[in-house]
């Protein structure tokens, strides 16, 4: 079967048809012939891969939720999944602010390059190389969002309703993840102090 066969619009409304009335098979033949296409455009939104995978799984539940509500004169079907894909990539962005998820390597040099000092000793430099990994490490261990939440707050300098409104969460949560995020680091950076 060609490219052009697979995502032939009448077959796809064919199948999106199907899908509304709940048929499995339909859903199916529709899954096989637009998912690697609509991955391909959730990756270049979101470039990571298992964030893509995530918005892919989000948009067919969507899609099959939804299939009943297209509208064959108002979108080919391609048109129509495509921007449900975009939409839950956008969704999945503003909601975990994936462009400023702090991966632990990147944050070590970070931390350390702000840390340095050109004025200091070599024996201060080396004390304040060793803080920075340390806390460096200790982010890293922390739950994604939690650290998203945490590294959202003190190092890009936001307020927590700032950081609430950004990541789509209520207030008392991120307050919550905050707090329970100090806790932990206090706890990680005592244990590497006894070290």
């Amino acid at each position: 079967m060609s490219d052009a066969n697979i995502l032939d619009p009448q077959q796809l409304r064919t199948w999106l048809h199907g899908a509304a009335k709940r048929d499995a098979v339909a859903f199916r033949s529709l899954y096989d012939a637009t998912s690697a296409k609509l991955f391909g455009f959730a990756l270049r939104i979101l470039i990571k891969r298992e964030l893509a995978e995530e918005v892919l799984q989000e948009s067919f539940v969507a899609i099959w939720n939804n299939a009943g509500s297209y509208q064959s004169h108002l979108a080919a079907p391609m048109t129509w999944m495509t921007t449900i894909v975009r939409n839950k990539a956008f969704d999945l962005l503003r909601r975990s602010d994936a462009t400023t998820e702090i991966d632990g390597e990147q944050f070590d040099s970070e931390v350390i390059n702000a840390l340095h000092d050109p004025g200091a000793t070599p024996i201060e430099a080396l004390e304040m190389s060793r803080d920075a990994k340390a806390l460096a490490y200790c982010m890293s261990a922390l739950e994604g969002l939690h650290r998203q939440v945490l590294g959202l707050a003190f190092f890009h300098d936001l307020s927590h309703s700032e950081v609430a409104q950004q990541m789509a969460l209520p207030i008392g949560t991120v307050k919550t993840w905050i707090r329970r995020s100090l806790e932990k680091l206090k706890t990680c950076l005592a244990k590497g102090e006894r070290a």
